[in-house]
Parts: C-alpha cells; structure tokens; sequence
C-alpha cells in the first residue's frame, strides 16, 4: 500500500480508542489520525480531518452511531464507515446495513479481522463479519418467498446490478456482457437513478438486501 489509511475512531470509552488506536497502528499501515467521544464530536471532526475511514461505535451519547451513519450517508460524506461494536442482535445489523453502511465488526474480533474490515472498505467493498453474515442472510431469506419484484429494473440492468455488486469494473462488465463501455456506463447511470443510489457501494447493498446476489 502505497500511503497509509487514515482512520478516526468514535467510542465513548477512551480505554478502547486507545486499545484500538495502539492495534491498528503496529504495522505503520493504518494512521488514526481523529478521535471522537460522542456522535455530535464526530461529525465536527469528521468537517476537520481527512479521514479515510471511520470506526464508529453504536452506543454514544450526543447522537448515537446508527445516527451519525444516517446523517454521513444523506450528506454524501466521503468517507469509509465501518460500525465497530458489542452488539451481535442482527436488527443492529440491518438497520445499519439498510442506512448504507460499508462493514459491520464485532468488538471481540481479533485484530486480524478489523483490520482486513478496513482494508476492504477502503477498496471499495462491503464487510460484514462472517459469523454475523449467516443471520442477515437468515433474515433476508425471509423475504425469498417472494421473488425480487422491482420491475422498473430491466432483466439487462439487474444483471448489470449483480456484477457491479460483485466489484467488477465497467470495463469488466462490459467484457463479460459482450456489450460497450459506453452502454454500461448508461445502464449504470440508469440503476442508480432507479434504486436512488449514488455509488457502487449503495448499490452493491441494495442488490444484497433485495437478494439479488448472495453476500458471500
């Protein structure tokens, strides 16, 4: 990795933000470069600081972490959010995964596993922990009696939707489809418009919680 990541952590116990601060910075590929008590600090902070991502914890006074994440998703912030907490209850995780965020981690996970969770939401993917991936698939299964059902999509874009979702490039899904760039480009233009999104990763999680494509 060419530059380090810069990640600010938001917790309201400064014994774990600093726990977390001393693990993701052993390597010299992470930088936490911004710290946040309480939900209403962090969005002041987030104005301030060029974060890359954000660790961002549920339970916090002055806006909680599920509020912080709806506020940076309707602002359009341009960063990473990784929600980094103690509950496994999977209505946390939908509810976090319905708002838009890019990866959801325990707090009892090794260091391994968060930092991998940073490393592929700085690239652009979703991660959700994989113990946690079998209840939101549980959860989104009950839906699968009912076929997806968004007929504004057409057969073209869903399939255009499903390797985007993937992580696949216009340029490689052009390839794939046999199509031109340009096309994908429209169709994609087009997705986004329809399921009122405004990028790729919204987009990806939309084609998941609609069960447009599997999460693993």
């Amino acid at each position: 990795m060419n530059k380090p990541i810069n990640v600010m952590i938001a917790d309201d116990h400064s014994m774990v933000r600093e726990g977390i601060k001393q693990l993701l910075e052993l390597d010299g590929d992470i930088i936490v470069n911004a710290e946040a008590s309480n939900g209403r600090q962090c969005i002041e902070t987030l104005d301030e600081k060029q974060t890359d991502v954000l660790l961002l914890d549920i339970n916090m006074p002055n806006m909680n972490g599920l509020q912080v994440l709806q506020y940076i998703r309707e602002t359009k912030k341009k960063v990473k959010v990784l929600i980094l907490t103690i509950h496994n209850e999977v209505e946390y995780l939908i509810r976090a995964v319905e708002i838009g965020v890019d990866g959801y981690v325990l707090k009892d996970s090794d260091s391994t596993l968060l930092k991998k969770a940073i490393f592929s939401i700085y690239r652009g993917e979703t991660f959700i922990q994989p113990e946690l991936a079998p209840m939101l698939r549980a959860r989104l299964d009950e839906k699968k009696n009912m076929p997806y059902s968004d007929d504004s999509l057409t057969k073209r874009e869903i399939e255009v939707l499903k390797l985007l979702a993937e992580g696949l490039f216009n340029k490689e899904i052009a390839y794939m489809l046999a199509i031109s760039e340009k096309t994908v480009k429209n169709h994609v233009s087009n997705i986004f418009k329809k399921i009122n999104v405004s990028d790729r990763t919204q987009a990806a999680v939309y084609a998941i919680k609609n069960n447009i494509v599997d999460l693993l």
